[in-house]
C-alpha cells in the first residue's frame, strides 16, 4: 500500500503506457487495420434493421415453437443483428488481408472479440431473466476479451495487490470480485436446481401438496445455504467463525425476531401436520377463500372477489380456522325460505327440492332435502339443505341460482312468499259518543 501511494509509480506506469502505444499502436499498418474496422461498422449499421426484422420472424416459426430454448434464442437474435453483420464484414477483411499479404493481427483480434460476444450472448440466452442474461454475457465477454488480448493475468495481479489486511485476514479487490461472482453464479445454479427439483417433486402423485411444498422449500434452503458457504470459502473465510455469527443471530432472535421465527416455525408445522394445504377452502375471522400458496412467513388466501390476503402462519396455528376441505371436499349449505300460511307446505317442499336439483353443482347423493323449521310471525319457515363438492367455486353463486329456481317455481304454482304485515282491529262501544263543546271564553263575574 505504501508503494501505491508514491506518485513516481504512476508516472512510471504512464511512461510505459505511452511507450507501448508508440511501439505497438501508432504504426501505419496498425492504423490502417483500425480504420478498416471502423469502416466495417457502416454496412453493419445500415443493414442491421433489415436483418433484425428477418431474425424476428423466427419467433413465429411454428415447427420450433414448442421448444422453450429455441424461443429464447429467437428472442436474442434480433439484438445481435449488428454484431452478426459486423463480424461477417471483419472476416471478409481478414480474408482479403491474407490474400494481399498485409498484416491482419488487429482485424483478427476484433473478429475474435466479436465471435466471443456472439457465442457468449447466445449461451446466456438459456437464462430466463433478461437482466441476468445480459449481466452474465457482459462479465463473461469481459473475461474472454482480457484473455484474448493477454491482459487477464496482469489485471489479476494488479487487483490482487490492492488489498487490506485486518489482523490475519487479507481482503483484496480481486478476492471480493471473485467472491461476488462466485456467489452470484452459485445462487443462480442453486435457484435453477431448486426449480428443477420442485418440478420433479410436483409430479410425484403419492406426495400430498403440503409435503411437496415442504420438500421443495427445504431443498431450496439447503441449496442456497451450500451456495453461500462455498462462496465464503472462495475468499478464504474460516467457516468455524460462523459459530460466532450463529450466536449473534440467536441473540437477535431473542431480542426482536420472535414473531418472525414463530411464523417460520408455524409454516413448517402447517406443512408437516397437513392441517391446511394449497387448494383448501378456509375461513379465518371474516376472511373466506382458498389457499393459493404456503410461504415461509405467510399463507396467501384468495377470495372470490380477487382480493389476496397474506395471513401470518402464526395466526393459522393459534386461532380457530374453518377448513371446508380438510378431509372431505363435500360441503352442505342451507338456504332459509318462507311461505304464506295460506299455501300448501307439502307442495312448497317438493318445489324447493326440485329447484335445488336443477343446479349442476348440487350433488345427487345425498340429494337436496327441504325441512320445515317452524311457524314464524309472518310465514311458515322452510330450509333447503343441499351438498356440493367444489366449495372453491364459491357459495353465493349456487345459492343465488337455487333461489331463482325457487322463485320461478313459486310463481308458476301460486305459492306466496309473505312479507311482514299487521292486522289492525277497531273496537266500538254500544253507547253514543258525545262531544261537548264548551265556550272558548269564560263568563265574566260581575262586580
Amino acid at each position: 500500500m505504501e508503494q501505491l501511494s508514491n506518485p513516481d509509480i504512476y508516472l512510471q506506469w504512464l511512461e510505459q503506457a505511452i511507450a507501448w502505444l508508440s511501439a505497438n499502436v501508432l504504426l501505419v499498418p496498425i492504423l490502417i487495420q483500425i480504420a478498416a474496422c471502423i469502416l466495417a461498422t457502416i454496412p453493419a449499421f445500415l443493414l442491421r434493421g433489415r436483418l433484425a426484422s428477418l431474425l424476428s420472424k423466427l419467433q413465429d416459426w411454428k415447427p420450433l415453437l414448442p421448444y422453450a430454448g429455441f424461443r429464447r434464442f429467437a428472442q436474442v437474435l434480433p439484438d445481435l443483428a449488428f454484431p452478426l453483420i459486423f463480424v461477417v464484414t471483419i472476416w471478409l477483411l481478414d480474408a482479403i488481408a491474407i490474400q494481399a499479404g498485409y498484416r491482419h493481427n488487429v482485424i483478427r483480434l476484433v473478429a475474435s472479440l466479436l465471435n466471443a460476444w456472439i457465442v457468449i450472448r447466445l449461451a446466456a440466452a438459456i437464462v430466463n431473466d433478461p437482466v441476468w442474461s445480459r449481466t452474465i454475457a457482459t462479465v463473461a465477454w469481459t473475461l474472454a476479451a482480457l484473455n484474448i488480448v493477454g491482459w487477464l493475468e496482469p489485471g489479476i495481479e494488479i487487483l490482487e495487490g490492492l488489498a487490506v489486511e485486518v489482523g490475519e485476514f487479507r481482503v483484496s479487490v480481486y478476492g471480493v470480485i471473485k467472491a461476488v461472482l462466485s456467489l452470484a453464479v452459485l445462487l443462480w445454479v442453486a435457484s435453477f436446481a431448486s426449480r428443477l427439483f420442485e418440478q420433479r417433486i410436483r409430479k410425484v402423485q403419492r406426495l400430498t401438496p403440503s409435503v411437496q411444498v415442504l420438500m421443495a422449500k427445504l431443498l431450496k434452503l439447503v441449496l442456497l445455504s451450500v451456495a453461500v458457504l462455498f462462496a465464503l470459502s472462495t475468499i478464504g473465510v474460516d467457516l468455524t467463525a460462523l459459530a460466532v455469527f450463529g450466536g449473534a443471530v440467536g441473540v437477535g432472535i431473542g431480542l426482536g425476531l420472535q414473531r418472525i421465527v414463530a411464523n417460520l416455525i408455524s409454516g413448517v408445522i402447517l406443512l408437516l401436520d397437513r392441517s391446511i394445504k394449497p387448494g383448501d377452502v378456509i375461513a379465518i375471522g371474516e376472511t373466506f377463500g382458498w389457499i393459493q400458496s404456503l410461504g415461509a412467513r405467510y399463507t396467501a388466501v384468495r377470495t372470490r372477489d380477487g382480493t389476496e390476503f397474506l395471513i401470518p402462519n402464526e395466526d393459522l396455528i393459534t386461532t380457530q380456522v374453518e377448513n371446508w376441505s380438510h378431509s372431505d371436499v363435500k360441503l352442505r349449505l342451507k338456504i332459509p325460505v318462507g311461505i304464506a300460511y295460506s299455501c300448501d307446505p307439502h307442495l312448497a317442499i317438493k318445489l324447493c327440492n326440485e329447484a335445488a336439483a336443477k343446479c349442476a353443482r348440487v350433488l345427487d347423493n345425498p340429494g337436496p332435502n327441504t325441512l320445515m323449521r317452524g311457524f314464524g310471525n309472518n310465514s311458515v319457515d322452510l330450509e333447503i339443505r343441499f351438498w356440493i363438492n367444489d366449495p372453491q367455486n364459491g357459495r353465493g353463486n349456487i345459492m343465488s341460482e337455487i333461489l331463482l329456481n325457487v322463485w320461478d317455481a313459486f310463481i308458476e304454482n301460486n305459492i306466496e312468499i309473505p312479507f311482514p304485515q299487521r292486522d289492525l282491529h277497531l273496537r266500538s262501544s254500544d253507547a253514543p259518543i258525545r262531544v261537548e263543546m264548551t265556550s272558548a271564553k269564560a263568563p265574566r263575574s260581575s262586580d
